[in-house]
């Protein structure tokens, strides 16, 4: 997975949270509070000693009141055409897994494409996710398990799958190969982050 992807530039998950949290005004102790994550797993992140699940990605930026992708840094570069060469792309690592962003984080309309990379037994956590708009996945290689409405679709290599995003939702690579993913939500109300999930419950 390192080599496919060797050549996009890198997000500091680390960095990019701090700056977020501290320019909103918040301490490492109401960011946890809000967020449903202990103090300390805060701090560890913040400090780059651990890298971050998906589903505490999704917290974190519920809890900041964002999309996932603010922490490319981009939130502010607004633009109705955006084109990005393969190598120019931010990329984010979480656990088992490269997120990657496809200019959704700059795009002033209301779609936002992203590439999952997946190392075998990645997943999103076992919480379920709902927000609004749809969701489009187009599996690229590998295997992909995505669970919809108390159902299972097992994607593989040029299969896909639509659905209303308000339906509950998570996703795993059930394989044990690396899964390679397109992933489109569209169609969210204006004004509202597609990336900042909704969560009942703290882990």
């Amino acid at each position: 997975m390192q080599s496919f992807m060797r050549e996009a530039p890198s997000v500091n998950v680390a960095t990019s949270l701090r700056e977020l949290r501290e320019a909103r005004g918040i301490s490492m102790r109401a960011l946890a509070t809000r967020s449903g994550l202990s103090a300390n797993a805060l701090s560890m992140i913040e400090r780059g000693r651990t890298s971050p699940s998906v589903s505490t990605l999704y917290k974190l930026a519920d809890a900041l009141g964002v999309s996932i992708t603010a922490f490319f840094g981009q939130e502010d570069a607004k633009k109705q055409v955006i084109f990005l060469k393969s190598d120019e792309r931010p990329r984010m690592s979480f656990t088992r897994g490269v997120f990657e962003g496809l200019g959704g984080a700059q795009f002033s309309g209301r779609v936002e494409p992203f590439m999952l990379t997946l190392e075998s037994g990645a997943s999103s956590g076992p919480r379920n996710i709902v927000h609004s708009g749809h969701e489009f996945v187009f599996c690229l290689r590998g295997k992909l398990e995505y669970y919809v409405d108390k159902e299972f679709f097992q994607l593989e290599a040029g299969d896909s799958l639509l659905f209303e995003s308000k339906l509950k939702h998570r996703w795993k690579n059930p394989g044990s190969t690396v899964t390679t993913a397109l992933v489109i939500i569209s169609g969210f109300a204006e004004g509202e982050q597609p990336h900042a999930m909704h969560w009942k419950n703290g882990e």
